[in-house]
């Protein structure tokens, strides 16, 4: 395993793909597009130019924070091994890096902005309830959404919730929304029918197609 500085508390070490891990609750689709296939080209010719960042895990392997896009590029690729920053964090701590890695990414689908928000917004929030000051804790509570809101370039945290709220529709009306078949506003709406309710508009939807 090769190693190199990248800073003071940074190292870059060389792992074997087999040995890393999909986060658990990642939001965002690894798609095997033109722009996966330009990425692994791009790979095979130059190699990974930016290392992934990884936590070790408890029973043995990675688990990848950031870094799933590079990850399916260098097994396109077919390449062995990727230069990854190891790091010791926490669950919330993982989740917001994992968010934050790639939402400023364009062309990013209604779901995985509402899976994204609603991972960072819970870690934030779990982030606050661990507090010692009550009053730090009430400021986190109430500001949480607004923070998520500001760094994802959101105009409120209001909007941020409505996202959100895309999570409860059952999958294959999700898809349509990312499909741009079904539009935002609408969708909104439609997330707060029951899960049986959603399923009979679906199965009308199809019959009159």
């Amino acid at each position: 395993m090769s190693v190199k500085s990248e800073s003071k508390s940074d190292v870059v070490v060389k792992l074997p793909i087999s040995s890393l891990r999909d986060f658990s609750c990642h939001p965002y689709k690894v798609r095997d597009d033109e722009a996966m296939r330009d990425m692994a080209e791009s790979v095979k010719q130059y190699g990974v130019l930016s290392p992934a960042i990884a936590r070790p895990l408890p029973d043995g392997g990675y688990e990848l924070v950031s870094g799933h896009r590079r990850k399916r590029a260098c097994e396109l690729a077919e390449l062995e091994t990727m230069p990854v920053i190891v790091r010791e964090l926490d669950d919330d701590a993982a989740a917001i890096l994992v968010v934050g890695s790639n939402l400023q990414r364009e062309g990013l689908l209604p779901s995985e902005r509402a899976f994204a928000y609603k991972l960072k917004l819970e870690a934030l929030r779990h982030q606050g309830e661990r507090t010692d000051l009550t009053s730090v804790q009430v400021e986190q509570k109430l500001g949480a959404r607004e923070k998520v809101a500001q760094e994802a370039g959101e105009k409120s945290g209001v909007q941020v919730q409505r996202y959100i709220r895309l999570t409860e529709l059952i999958p294959p009306l999700l898809d349509m929304v990312d499909e741009h078949k079904i539009a935002f506003n609408p969708a909104y709406e439609l997330s707060f029918l029951k899960q049986d309710e959603q399923q009979l508009l679906l199965d009308a939807m199809d019959s009159e197609r």
